[in-house]
């Protein structure tokens, strides 16, 4: 019986890693997945119904990059980055139209785990990819659709992630690279086992700095990671802990015309973002015996953001004559607006070109969840059943303030920017214009049950309850204010699914589903949300009528088979409907806007992939389609589109496209293995065009009359990101005696693209220079030049190859 349930253990430990998704395990024919973000007894991927994409440690190992998002936007079917942050720690990942961003303001739909731990933060459901540490990734999955086991804003996907231990990672590592952009990163790492085999123990560390590769662009990142484990015969505890501390420039998107050609310039500065982060996770599985296993985890979280961000300053204007501000000897004669001299107060605001805003925000976030998996045949039939309950609850203090520049002294007008765009002659006086906090408890239970009916047909149903309590004090404006930010909110839904698989032969299997998944409104969003009192994002919020829920409903279908061992494809359909979609919409105030409910939107689409061995090369080849629209007419304010009526206003009518999504998205990855030691790589990454923000209706005219008559406002250029592709090199060859060498290079032809983009107004000419009139333009965020980067790798002390 030991030997059973230790061989059991083992398959489990192998299949599930540590407390994120499972790994893979690879034999003749069978690849075993676990079915949940905590590890659980492992289920044959040809029982899931679903197109789960797993990535082993050993296909990580082989790409070098700097962040978690090289890998995916190389070789994952259905992702694509946005490089709105232009910043590499900083990517906006988005994958079936649904996006795990950084960003505040950012529709979210993906959730993210790491070792089972949602790392989705609570103020507004972003994600800070620098935070997780890509040297310490063990494995990964890539889980599609509304899995509502995956719990809450799991609305088009999940992305679970497993750490290294030092079972499979013995021995210490020192890793080296430096190249373009001033580029050096420095890694450490140690891991081992004792010798009695029942502990096990990794660390590492990492630092990277860089200039950047546009200007005014360095960043620095701290990573560390370390995991204690111990096991006997039944059980499993694990450790771990998370650190870091960043400080990185994100220069986002600047006017097309500005660019003349050179791509590292950049619209306003600074744009900072510093974040720092403890994570401590306890991760524990127990077998009952060789049919039961419980497993659980517990986790605490903090993260503080301070961003600093030297912008327009969006209440800023010129007189009806055209003419620019003037300080007169008997003190100040600011812009005249509809005819009437604006009041005392507000004239600074309208008189100062930029404005210096900061955030700063400390979240705190523990919790624990628990879950039992029980192989057990039911009604002679084989069964798995998984059933648990979890418990997250966090804190969070969120603050603004701006500092204007000069512009209402007395003296003749300052400017507010330099030649470089960087903010001067700030006004000694801040104003602090949000203080606030707030607790989210949230409570879930969830079971997933998978019944084998024969050899060929398996059917899995899943469901998931969340409770989720959410309260907003304001420290600033008192509850009868019409800005008060306070307010209690309940939420709570069952959300389903059910889905089927058919394996007629060894060599094809088909799958169907039907799932929902939803996610309450964040923190921000509610504290966002009326649009009498719009808000400036991220720097700023107003009062909070309540807002409903996102629920996705989704449907899958998809084929998945092998020509021959060394031969597999895949090619899957979806339908994923957002009700009551959630999306910040502009207001008439100039710079503001507010979050709502839209209605619906769609994406729908098609994903085909082909994987195989030819004697030394190896390929992936994928390509992607999705159609993404919205499925509900709105109007929403959009200034710089040549098709706004007399209000400023878009029309938005059900079909028309959703922006920022490239409709076809083709990927080539190859390998070849010159030698035992030497491999060569390269990575071919093609996305059709996009629609920009501020194009949602998709009416936007190049050149229209309207841009004629008024182009100091409309934007008379693209409404359209173009379509572009990139190519990418890798290579690694084994030296010897624990020394290894590896190079990349990315956009190795120099193309010259942008990743995404909105129509707006700019206040420099094409010079740079400060314009007076708001000229009318496309802002877009430029991909990165041609760069390149080596390295070497030492391994000592019996580091073997990732398995």
């Amino acid at each position: 019986m030991k030997l059973k349930i230790s061989a059991l253990l083992a398959l489990a430990l192998a299949s599930s890693a540590s407390l994120g998704a499972a790994e893979k395990l690879t034999t003749d024919t069978i690849n075993v997945i676990s079915t949940t973000p905590l590890p659980s007894i492992g289920i044959p991927l040809s029982k899931v119904p679903a197109n789960i994409q797993v990535v082993s440690p050993k296909e990580i190992k082989k790409q070098s990059g700097v962040s978690i998002a090289d890998y995916m936007i190389n070789n994952l079917e259905g992702v694509t980055v946005n490089e709105t942050q232009g910043n590499p720690f900083q990517p906006d990942i988005t994958f079936r139209g649904y996006s795990a961003s950084p960003l505040l303001g950012s529709p979210q739909g993906v959730s993210v785990f790491v070792d089972g731990v949602r790392v989705n933060e609570p103020f507004g459901e972003t994600v800070s990819w620098d935070l997780i540490p890509t040297f310490a990734i063990g494995g990964m999955q890539l889980v599609p659709g509304s899995n509502p086991v995956y719990g809450l804003n799991t609305l088009g996907g999940a992305i679970s992630i497993q750490t290294k231990d030092g079972r499979n990672n013995k021995g210490a590592a020192l890793e080296v690279e430096a190249g373009s952009w001033k580029r050096y990163r420095a890694l450490a790492e140690y891991g081992g086992v004792s010798k009695d085999g029942s502990v096990d123990y990794y660390f590492g560390a990492q630092r990277l700095d860089e200039d950047g590769w546009r200007k005014y662009s360095p960043t620095t990142v701290n990573q560390a990671f370390g995991k204690l484990g111990w096991q006997n015969e039944t059980s499993r505890l694990n450790l771990s802990y998370m650190g870091a501390d960043n400080d990185m420039i994100g220069n986002g998107l600047i006017p097309t015309f500005m660019l003349n050609g050179d791509r590292d310039q950049i619209y306003t500065r600074p744009d900072q973002t510093k974040n720092s982060m403890t994570h401590i996770a306890l991760n524990g599985d127990h077998w009952l015996n060789k049919d039961v296993m419980l497993s659980g985890n517990s986790y605490f979280r903090k993260v503080n953001r301070n961003t600093l961000n030297g912008d327009v300053n969006d209440d800023y204007r010129f007189d009806n004559s055209g003419a620019d501000k003037t300080v007169s000897a008997n003190g100040l004669n600011c812009a005249i607006v509809n005819g009437s001299t604006p009041s005392k107060g507000y004239e600074e605001e309208m008189c100062s070109q930029g404005a210096l805003n900061r955030t700063a925000s400390n979240q705190k976030n523990m919790g624990f969840t628990l879950q039992a998996a029980f192989n057990q045949d039911l009604l002679g039939k084989k069964n798995q059943l998984i059933t648990g309950f979890g418990f997250d609850h966090s804190k969070v203090k969120f603050g603004q303030s701006s500092q204007l520049t000069e512009g209402d002294d007395g003296q003749p007008l300052e400017s507010g920017f330099d030649s470089s765009r960087g903010l001067i002659n700030l006004q000694s006086s801040v104003n602090t214009s949000v203080s606030l906090s707030g607790k989210t408890k949230t409570y879930s239970l969830f079971a997933t049950d998978t019944l084998s009916l024969n050899k060929e047909w398996h059917v899995t149903a899943s469901a998931r309850y969340n409770y989720i309590d959410l309260k907003n004090d304001d420290h600033l404006n008192a509850p009868s204010s019409s800005s008060y930010l306070g307010g209690n909110h309940k939420f709570n839904r069952v959300n389903p699914s059910l889905g089927l698989t058919f394996t007629p032969s060894e060599s094809i299997n088909v799958y169907g589903s039907y799932s929902e998944s939803s996610r309450a409104p964040s923190t921000i969003e509610l504290g966002c949300s009326n649009p009498a009192v719009p808000c400036k994002l991220p720097n700023a919020m107003a009062s909070d009528p309540p807002l409903d829920q996102v629920v996705a409903k989704t449907y899958d279908l998809g084929l998945r088979g092998k020509i021959s061992s060394d031969l597999k494809w895949s090619a899957s359909y979806y339908r994923a409907m957002n009700h009551s979609d959630i999306q910040f919409i502009s207001s008439t105030t100039s710079g503001a806007g507010y979050f709502d409910n839209v209605g619906k939107t769609k994406r729908e689409g098609l994903d085909l992939s082909t994987s195989g061995n030819l004697d030394k090369f190896h390929f992936n080849v994928g390509y992607s389609y999705i159609r993404a629209t919205y499925e509900s007419d709105m109007t929403i304010l959009a200034e710089s589109n040549s098709s706004r009526d007399n209000d400023e206003q878009i029309n938005i009518t059900k079909g028309n496209y959703l922006a920022g999504i490239p409709k076809h998205q083709f990927k080539l990855r190859g390998a070849y293995d010159v030698t035992p030691d030497w491999s060569v790589g390269a990575n071919l990454l093609a996305f059709s065009s996009q629609y920009m923000r501020g194009n949602e209706n998709n009416k936007h005219q190049e050149n229209s009359a309207l841009c004629a008559s008024d182009g100091d406002e409309v934007n008379c250029g693209k409404g359209k990101i173009a379509g572009y592709a990139i190519v990418n090199l890798d290579s690694q060859y084994n030296v010897g005696k624990g020394w290894k060498l590896f190079a990349k290079a990315i956009n190795v032809f120099d193309q010259d693209y942008a990743s995404v983009g909105r129509l707006g107004i700019s206040r420099f000419d094409s010079a740079g220079v400060w314009s007076t009139d708001g000229i009318g333009s496309a802002f877009v965020a430029p991909g990165a030049p041609r760069a390149g980067w080596i390295g070497v790798r030492y391994e000592f002390g019996g580091a073997p190859e990732a398995k």
